[in-house]
């Protein structure tokens, strides 16, 4: 019941929208045609409209009837949501899935994943966030996530428990046009701190620790697209992953530039699915973790077992 208005009188005016009579909707709801017109004149003294004309052969729904038949069309499907979510909290689902997601992560393994989740729980809310730098870690901790896909740098906190998915691997490069393509050897530190280095960072905590900085010029930036266009119009250079640049270096609208001594693993950064250590996923965090692990778990030697980092 909302005010004096029900759900039953809104599903008997969408069954009439969708028979085309009083009749047909009596029929498909079990119910007398009597019924059915009381239903519709309750409903029109109480919201003080005329929701059908009735003076045809069939009654025929006035303007503001065929308005209120799609907003009813939401309500009923939005009490129908609510039902299913109570329904899977008692059989054990979490009521919500709250994921946040780091920027480096690949994007088409993680929407396969969440196609498949959807496919197994649709009646699970799921609340998705790509974050900044840092930013899924905190939400992590803040209790706003339960499941993040991130970096954990340097290493993984003791406070959380994180299972390696992937490695990324980060490439230097730089506009064709920008003065560090044209070395014709591999750039030092000395050649390096001249130039604009783009770098992703933390929004929240801007002045965090930073990793791989070279260069004494900073532009931060908190999302990779636009990373990207300030790189391909040539303010800067930086390190991205191999999957973002792969067709902007064969087109030849990057340049890969090669870094003396470079610090960066050759084997990439890890990217983790993690969870607080205090806070256990429940079966569709669990379901969509093993999952993903299924689809991006890194490569490991013949006969070597997964293992959680800081289980």
């Amino acid at each position: 019941m909302m005010g004096n208005l029900t759900l039953d009188q809104l599903r008997v005016l969408v069954t009439i929208a969708d028979t085309g009579s009083f009749s047909a909707a009596g029929r498909k709801l079990s119910r007398a045609q009597s019924a059915i017109s009381q239903a519709v004149a309750t409903l029109e003294d109480m919201q003080g409209v005329l929701l059908f004309d009735r003076s045809g052969h069939r009654p025929q729904l006035t303007e503001i009837g065929r308005v209120l038949v799609e907003q009813a069309r939401l309500v009923l499907a939005s009490a129908t949501r609510f039902e299913a979510v109570a329904a899977s909290t008692r059989a054990g689902l979490e009521p919500e899935l709250a994921l946040a997601i780091d920027p480096l992560v690949p994007t088409a393994p993680l929407i396969e994943s969440l196609r498949a989740l959807s496919g197994t729980f649709p009646a699970l809310p799921v609340s998705f966030s790509t974050e900044g730098l840092g930013g899924s870690l905190r939400r992590l901790r803040n209790g706003s996530a339960a499941l993040a896909i991130c970096l954990l740098l340097p290493a993984v906190p003791d406070d959380i428990v994180a299972y390696p998915l992937l490695r990324i691997g980060l490439l230097p490069v730089a506009a064709p046009a920008h003065p560090l393509a044209s070395l014709g050897r591999a750039a030092t530190r000395a050649d390096l701190e001249p130039h604009v280095q783009l770098v992703l960072t933390d929004p929240v905590e801007p002045g965090g620790e930073n990793y791989g900085l070279l260069s004494a010029r900073l532009w931060r930036f908190v999302d990779l697209g636009r990373r990207l266009d300030f790189l391909l119009a040539g303010f800067g250079w930086c390190r991205m992953p191999e999957h973002l640049v792969a067709e902007p270096l064969a087109a030849g609208r990057l340049t890969l530039l090669h870094i003396d001594q470079d610090t960066t693993p050759r084997d990439g950064l890890t990217i983790y699915a993690a969870h607080r250590r205090d806070r256990m996923l429940g079966p569709a965090g669990r379901w969509l973790l093993e999952d993903l692990r299924r689809r991006l778990e890194i490569e490991r030697a013949p006969g070597a077992r997964p293992e959680a980092r800081h289980r």
